[in-house]
């Protein structure tokens, strides 16, 4: 299992979610709009194909040192340089 603090601009919540749970899964369930901004996982962006991996394929597997996370998506806005 692998602790996930998701979320967007506006809000966070910290959920366990299993590490064969794919980004795009993890996103809906917790409601996360992905489809404007960007995708971020603990600082790197996920690309649009990356978004059907699982946690475990993308280096957390649950294990310690690779139980926890950041998830989330950020929507530029329109006035934004």
């Amino acid at each position: 299992m692998v602790k996930v603090t998701i979320g967007n601009n506006v809000k966070r919540e910290t959920v366990i979610i299993s590490k064969d749970t794919t980004i795009r899964t993890a996103l809906e369930e917790n409601g996360v709009s992905y489809d404007r901004g960007s995708t971020i996982l603990d600082g790197s962006t996920i690309s649009g194909s990356d978004l059907d991996k699982t946690f475990a394929q993308l280096g957390y597997t649950g294990e310690e040192g690779h139980n926890k996370c950041y998830l989330y998506n950020v929507a530029k806005a329109d006035n934004a340089a």
